[in-house]
């Protein structure tokens, strides 16, 4: 049989790049979840390894860390809410005042943007159409503008409620694990102080996890810190405690 004539291989057509997604570094939440998580554990096993040394009853320990979650979780949450929305609120002022300057000196701004680009490595002249173009568009001209000079984008702010919201959810979680044992009945300070410790290493590894880094030295991390926190707080009510006797 003739040998079958060798087909050109037709150039397969470049489809679009595997898509890949980032995780919301933006949104609000991550920052005061962790935070909220890491100082509701250290917070509330502190106040009870103070009381509890200091010799308090366990009615006195659960009433203090019962105290300090409530009093805690709020003032995270009213930080965190202030927080956001008067970062929030400068970024918007100083939008508001890109948005005056680029009418009131569009020229100038233009070069400002283009010479930005060019520091980057772009050539002039395209630096210079590139700005033009996108200029053609004041929204997007505003955006850019603010993007280049103020490092962030004014269509993407965290949001207040977000963070207020995981602040306050994080930080109950946090207290209540060395509060546990106390509100059951129990007057082992040792049970509260393993359960924080171990609270502890699982809050540091998952954020380790979720950062890409060591999950071993973020969870020894988080405990050394709660360690020394609690530490320092059993000494003095262990000092004071004896003071009083």
């Amino acid at each position: 049989m003739p040998e079958a004539a060798d087909k050109p291989h037709s150039p397969r057509t470049p489809g679009p790049p595997p898509a890949h997604h980032h995780r919301d570094v933006s949104g609000g939440w991550l920052r005061p979840a962790v935070f909220g998580a890491m100082d509701g554990l250290v917070t509330n096993v502190s106040l009870i390894s103070g009381v509890g040394a200091g010799g308090g009853s366990v009615h006195t320990v659960a009433l203090t860390g019962v105290a300090g979650l409530v009093a805690g979780a709020f003032s995270m949450a009213t930080g965190e809410y202030v927080s956001v929305s008067s970062q929030n609120e400068l970024v918007q002022a100083e939008v508001a005042k890109e948005r005056n300057e680029l009418k009131r000196n569009p020229i100038g701004e233009r070069a400002e943007l283009a010479a930005a680009f060019v520091a980057q490595g772009v050539e002039p002249e395209l630096a210079r159409k590139v700005v033009e173009q996108i200029s053609a568009q004041p929204d997007h001209g505003l955006t850019l503008h603010v993007r280049e000079e103020l490092g962030v984008d004014p269509h993407d702010l965290p949001s207040p409620l977000t963070a207020a919201g995981a602040s306050f959810a994080s930080f109950t979680l946090g207290a209540i694990i060395p509060l546990a044992p106390y509100l059951f009945g129990s007057q082992l300070l040792w049970l509260a102080l393993v359960l924080a410790a171990l609270g502890a290493l699982i809050g540091g590894g998952a954020v380790g996890k979720l950062t890409s880094r060591p999950v071993w030295f973020s969870a020894l991390r988080q405990l050394l810190l709660a360690a020394v926190a609690a530490g320092a707080t059993y000494l003095i009510g262990n000092l004071i405690g004896t003071g009083v006797g």
